[in-house]
């Protein structure tokens, strides 16, 4: 699990990185590097949404647990 955990954190990172610089600089890293719409471009864009609903889906169940008291 530890390992689903760093990749998913890597794709949520390029993700935030990738978007900061369309932000800033209108450049798209993973279009330039792959090609604007080809399927690996898609296929990038689609596991970084993925791992977002992932790390929400953990943060979600983070916040339903009840605190432990000590």
């Amino acid at each position: 699990m530890k390992i689903l955990d760093a990749v998913v954190l890597l794709l949520v990172i390029v993700g935030g990185i990738n978007w900061g610089l369309v932000g800033l600089f209108e450049f798209n890293l993973v279009d330039g590097l792959f090609g604007e719409g080809s399927a690996l471009a898609r296929v990038i864009y689609t596991l970084v949404g993925l791992a977002a609903l992932y790390k929400l889906a953990q943060w979600v169940v983070r916040l339903s647990k009840p605190e432990a008291t000590s």
